[in-house]
């Protein structure tokens, strides 16, 4: 619902934070927990076990706005370093 000033009612932000939460896959949310607990937000390129975080995966938040890309590294131009971003941190 948007109210005269234009904004969004309190009902209508609680409800989309909600709908975005419930369509994070237990993969995405594992991945975007990890960016709470370090500066700026950066997400892992790799789990806790050592193995490479699939691209795939990486992409689908990139796509939903939940991350988005911090720099390209020149050594690996392939490697999607990414951060948490507010609507991650939301969705969270």
């Amino acid at each position: 619902m948007v109210n005269k000033m234009g904004g969004l009612t309190m009902s209508t932000a609680v409800k989309t934070r909600a709908s975005v939460s419930k369509a994070l896959s237990e993969a995405e949310r594992n991945y975007l927990k990890q960016g709470l607990k370090q500066p700026g937000g950066k997400l892992p390129l790799f789990d806790r076990r050592g193995q490479e975080i699939s691209p795939d995966l990486i992409k689908g938040c990139l796509k939903k706005g939940l991350s988005e890309r911090w720099f390209a590294n020149p050594l690996k131009p392939d490697w999607l370093v990414c951060r948490l971003t507010e609507k991650g941190r939301q969705a969270l």
